[in-house]
This record gives C-alpha cells, sequence and structure tokens, in this order.
C-alpha cells in the first residue's frame, strides 16, 4: 500500500513540477501573438522543455502505477498534486494562501489516507 502513496507522489510531484515551469515560461515569454517569431520562442524555450520532460516523466511513471496498481486507490491520490501546486504557489511564486485553502490542503491529504486503509 505505502509503494503505490510513494510512487504516486514522485508522479504528482514530476506533474505539479511541470505545472511550475509551464509557469515560469508563460510569465517570461510575454504577450501572445500569431508571429513565426514568437512561436519560435516558445519553440527554444529551455523552460518549456523542462516542463516538458517533466510531463513526460510523470506520465510514464503513470502508466507504470495504473498497470501493477488498483484505478480506484491510484486514481484518488493523484489529489496530492494539489497539495504539492499549493505549496509551490507559496514557496515559488511567493502568493498569500488564506487558512480556508490550508484547511482544504488538510482535509485532501486526510482523505488520501482514508484512501490509503
Amino acid at each position: 500500500m505505502w509503494r503505490v502513496l510513494g510512487l504516486v507522489s514522485l508522479q504528482t510531484l514530476f506533474l505539479a513540477g511541470g505545472q511550475v515551469l509551464l509557469k515560469l515560461a508563460m510569465e517570461k515569454l510575454g504577450k501572445f501573438e500569431w508571429s513565426w517569431a514568437y512561436f519560435k520562442t516558445v519553440l527554444t524555450d529551455w523552460w518549456l522543455l523542462a516542463c516538458g520532460i517533466s510531463f513526460a516523466f510523470a506520465t510514464v511513471l503513470w502508466f507504470y502505477i495504473l498497470k501493477k496498481f488498483p484505478f480506484s486507490q491510484a486514481y484518488p491520490l493523484t489529489s496530492l498534486s494539489f497539495v504539492f501546486g499549493m505549496i509551490a504557489a507559496w514557496l515559488v511564486f511567493g502568493e498569500a494562501i488564506p487558512i480556508s485553502r490550508w484547511i482544504g490542503l488538510i482535509l485532501v491529504v486526510g482523505g488520501c489516507f482514508l484512501i490509503m486503509k
């Protein structure tokens, strides 16, 4: 049981990490334009490449998880990506997180532990 939690935690870390890298890339790219110059910038952006690699690792790990563990146990645990995403919003982007969201986060983690039982 703990193995699936560890693997899904790693998978959701890659997933949330990819989202953080995507946001960093989007902030850097500036205003969207329908031009070759803009898309050339997008296609050569290292942040987006790192984002894609992170998503690729998450996807391959998810393939393995789906093959080895019950879907009813593995899929709900992907809600841990909310935990990692909110922590990243706080630490990386300096966002102020209201207490109600922290309470919600605790409830999500509690739900994950109930799924593991």
